[in-house]
């Protein structure tokens, strides 16, 4: 099964919904995913998300199936307290990379600046929701693999967030946290496609298709700096 992950396009997060640009973006994923072979629309409750997604449903022709569970992340430390960066995943794990300090360190949870972190939890129940889900469609996770069982769909596209994305690829791939948000940064409806085998019985790991994928956009988006990362 291919899982065709898209970030929403250029939000006004102030009123949860695309800008005229995000609309934009999101009409020219909708045409590169129209080419793809999906058969079945997934997107997340939040208002950017569904606006994203109908794109996409009004090209392919498919209805949308709501994943309340892929609404974006939050982060902050959980006592309340001020944190450098306000918590934020990105920011958080650029700023260690910047120190020398690792970002695969298995222990990341326990350690500074990560400990205390509600990141941390809900990265863990978006995964853990997420492998709920792929059970439904025939993958039962073992440990850190899949087991393969009678796949539902060869093609699913997934419309979220760059915050719970990252957690869920993060972690269907293994990934610590910290390296996720240090080394991913989804653009405007950025495409991130991950490979599950459909030999039915064997225990596979998803391979990376193709990640942070934003070249329908060339044109339409114009600056990066037009794609801001989420906030609260």
């Amino acid at each position: 099964m291919r899982i065709v992950f898209v970030r929403h396009g250029h939000p006004n997060y102030q009123h949860d919904c695309l800008t005229e640009l995000g609309h934009n973006q999101a009409a020219a994923a909708a045409l590169r995913l129209s080419k793809e072979g999906i058969e079945k629309i997934y997107a997340s409750p939040l208002g950017r998300a569904q606006q994203t997604a109908a794109h996409v449903s009004e090209t392919i022709g498919l209805p949308i199936e709501t994943l309340p569970f892929m609404r974006e992340i939050g982060w902050g430390a959980e006592d309340g307290s001020e944190t450098a960066f306000g918590g934020h995943p990105w920011y958080v794990a650029w700023d260690m990379a910047a120190r020398g300090q690792s970002l695969v360190s298995p222990t990341f949870a326990d350690e500074p600046p990560y400990k205390g972190n509600r990141v941390v939890p809900m990265a863990k129940d978006k995964g853990e929701a997420f492998d709920a889900f792929l059970a439904e469609l025939g993958y039962t996770r073992e440990g850190e693999f899949y087991r393969v069982g009678v796949p539902k769909y060869k093609k699913i596209a997934v419309v979220s967030h760059a915050g719970s994305s990252t957690a869920v690829i993060a972690h269907m791939l293994n990934w610590p946290l910290p390296l996720a948000y240090g080394t991913m940064e989804p653009n405007c409806t950025a495409i991130t496609t991950l490979l599950l085998s459909d030999e039915e019985g064997k225990l596979c790991t998803p391979k990376i298709d193709i990640m942070n994928d934003a070249r329908h956009i060339v044109g339409v988006e114009g600056d990066r700096e037009a794609c801001p990362l989420p906030t609260k």
